[in-house]
């Protein structure tokens, strides 16, 4: 796998990431949840560094599945992750966004906690087009 530089003086990662977003509920159903990690644990082999997810995706429970696919193999990963777009559990469709200092705090801290990591290589912010 090529590897590229992230920006001029980010971290070296793979020239292919994996956007893990249909991997769990937003367009679909999602991939079994085996059949999801087995595919992460895969692209790894084959060199891919760059995971991306988001705390909107499941909602939550995609972060989970990348926290589960990645244990013991978090320094083989560059980790990205979103924050800004709320769901409502009541109504899956209705969206908002927010870019509050503390919703952008309680939104790391449990994003941290369901990829079950100390630290997220890049957290930034989703855009707002699923208004």
């Amino acid at each position: 796998m090529q590897q590229r530089k992230l920006g001029s003086h980010g971290p070296v990662v793979s020239a292919l990431g994996l956007g893990c977003m249909g991997m769990s509920d937003f367009y679909s159903t999602g991939a079994d949840r085996q059949e999801a990690i087995a595919t992460l644990h895969r692209a790894l082999e084959l060199g891919v560094t760059l995971l991306d997810t988001a705390d909107m995706y499941g909602p939550h429970t995609n972060e989970e599945l990348v926290g589960e696919a990645i244990k013991g193999k978090r320094q083989q990963v560059f980790l990205a992750t979103k924050f800004g777009i709320l769901r409502d559990p009541a109504d899956p469709s209705a969206r908002g966004v927010s870019s509050r200092p503390e919703y952008i705090r309680r939104s790391v801290e449990g994003s941290l906690r369901r990829l079950g990591v100390e630290e997220i290589d890049l957290y930034y912010r989703h855009h707002p087009l699923f208004l």
